[in-house]
Parts: C-alpha cells; structure tokens; sequence
C-alpha cells in the first residue's frame, strides 16, 4: 500500500480541531503538524504525549519535506495568501469555506493549482453527508419529477463572526448544497438578497436571499444567527415528490412525500382550469448511513491526489459558491435589486 500522505493543519480555531481530528484518523494521512499563532492553542488540539508538532510559523510548515498537503482554517481573509504560498511550495491544498474573500483571489488560487499540477479543493463539509448524496441521486434519477422550487432554513442562536455578514457565514452550505445536488451545478439566472441588522452589530445578521435556476426553479435560503431555535431544515418539491431534509433529527433525516397539488389544464373552461387537486400518497423514509461528513472529505482529499483529479468539491465549486454570494452582497446593498451572477469558466477560473 501506498504511504500516508503528510497533512499539516493550519489553523487551530473553531475548524481546524476537527480537521485535525479527522486526518489524524483516516488511514490515508499522516497528521504530522497543526500550526496556529497561539501555540498554546495548536498544543491544545494536538494534545499531550503527541509526536504530531506544533509550531507558530506558517514558512516553516511549508518548507517541510514531509508535508505533502495542508489544510487552511484560518480567519477567510488570508485564505488566499497562505494557498497561493502553499501551491508555490508545491504542496496540494484544502480551504475551509469560503475559498477566498473574493472571486479575484479565488480565480488566482484556481489557476495557481492548475499550474502547480496540484490538489485545490474546497471544504464543503455538507456536499459528502449521506443525506445530500442521496438527494443528489434522487433528482438525477427524476424520482422527484422535474424540480419547482427549493427551500433552505438555517437559523439558530449563532455566533456573530468578526469578519462576515450572515450570508457569508451561512449561505455557503446551502450555496454548496446547490451545486452538488443540482444538474450541471449551481448556475442561477438572478440573485435578489436583503438582510437586515437589528442589534447595530454592523453587518447583517438575518437574511434572505432567492435565486432563479436555469431550468426554471426558484430557490430561497433563510438565514440567521438570531433565533433562540436551531433549525437546519431543506424542502425540495417536484412535480412528483417532495423531499424533506431535516438534519437535526437522525432518526427521520429524510423523508420522500407522494403528496402534491394539481391544477386543472389549461383550456378555455374556467372552472377547469381553476379546479385544484391534492394526491395524497405514501411517505417514504430512506435508511441512510450515519457517518462523519469530514471523514468522508479528507478521504476524497486523498483520492483526488493519488489519482491526480480534480476532487468532488474543486476550487471551481467553491468559485461558483463565491460568485453568488457576491451577487447577493450587491442586491442586499441595493435593497434587494436582483442581480444577475457572474460565470464561472471552468475551464480556467475566470468569471465572466
């Protein structure tokens, strides 16, 4: 068998504890440094007795012959920085979400992986849950029918980050959950977005942000850091089914409902075309795996190395999640204006 790659975690924050967790438990890595500013921080996650070291000095970590990758979980605004130092390095890289502050240093990263022939990926830490793997293949198999529209609610009483406004600090899951599920990803035709700021906290800490698909579904994300309930729920109707997703309860993450509504067709009676009809079916529960998600994303981190290919989620996914985001920023501060996003060209990194 092939040696365990060298992974060094930068970062020892809110994040990087479970990466680090994560990689020192994956047969396919060797967790060999966690490196953080505090050092008393980094020793904290490495814990006593350890042989994985602990250091202070980013250069440092990237010099090293054993370290083949790293993973970033540092505060959003040096993403970039530490990345594009770490591609130079020649080693492959990992990002806590988002990939960049903006689509101008993610572009960079991107085509600075390419060059480096090395690993860019994105921690979209949702995209390799069971449930969002199985909803994913649902709506590729057309058992929900064609999709109407998609309703995501991640509320809770949250931490008010230092660096990011609500949207930026909540919206990339549902954002990544999008691509991942979506056919041909997440491309909207327009963003509309408005949030609002009622403790004076300086940036948004409740929003609301819709998006049009290209095949004609609407899509609605609720964010916010204010409510006194946790609630991570997502609603997805088609023409046959609805799905449920709600991750807070284990025991009935998903359900699959063969209830809808049906309006009359289309002619010149209006009593017909004004009937409505309800079909009230069977609900189905699928039996999921339960697993950690970040096991499963170190592990394709590895993959996506060892077969020199792009991972599940590239830095062209965490592009197209940015691109978004920065068209919601734009409607949200012009009252909700609706935008249209930029394109990602896959091919290079460039929007467009």
């Amino acid at each position: 068998m092939a040696r365990p790659l060298g992974v060094a975690v930068i970062g020892a924050g809110y994040w990087g504890p479970n990466l680090a967790r994560n990689f020192r438990a994956h047969p396919a890595w060797d967790l060999v440094a966690v490196c953080d500013r505090d050092r008393a921080r980094a020793e904290k996650v490495v814990g006593a007795r350890s042989t994985v070291e602990v250091c202070t000095d980013v250069e440092a970590v990237l010099a090293r012959p054993d370290v083949d990758a790293v993973a970033i979980a540092t505060p959003a605004a040096t993403h970039a920085s530490i990345a594009l130092a770490a591609l130079e390095a020649g080693k492959h890289v990992v990002v806590e979400k988002p990939l960049a502050p903006d689509s101008t240093d993610a572009s960079k990263m991107v085509r600075a992986a390419r060059d480096a022939g090395r690993v860019l990926m994105i921690d979209h830490t949702y995209c390799y849950t069971p449930a969002v793997q199985y909803i994913r293949d649902a709506i590729a198999k057309g058992a929900l029918g064609r999709i109407l529209y998609l309703e995501f609610t991640r509320i809770n009483l949250g931490l008010i980050q230092p660096d990011v406004d609500v949207l930026w600090d909540l919206a990339p899951h549902d954002l990544s959950i999008l691509d991942a599920i979506l056919p041909g990803g997440l491309a909207p035709t327009r963003v509309s977005a408005v949030g609002s700021d009622p403790l004076g906290a300086g940036k948004a800490c409740v929003a609301h942000l819709n998006l049009d698909t290209r095949d004609g579904a609407t899509v609605h994300i609720a964010v916010n850091w204010l409510s006194p309930t946790k609630i991570r729920q997502t609603v997805i109707g088609g023409t046959h089914r609805t799905l449920v997703w709600d991750d807070l309860d284990p025991a009935r993450r998903i359900s699959v409902h063969d209830r809808g509504v049906q309006i009359g067709p289309s002619g010149p009676d209006l009593r017909e075309r004004s009937a409505v009809s309800y079909r009230l079916g069977d609900i189905t529960v699928p039996a999921l795996e339960e697993r950690e998600a970040l096991s499963a994303m170190v592990g394709e981190f590895a993959a996506a190395i060892r077969e020199d290919r792009p991972p599940a989620t590239d830095g062209i996914a965490g592009l197209r999640v940015l691109s978004v985001l920065e068209a919601a920023s734009a409607s949200a501060a012009d009252h909700g204006r609706p935008v249209r996003p930029r394109h990602v060209n896959a091919e290079n990194g460039d929007m467009e």
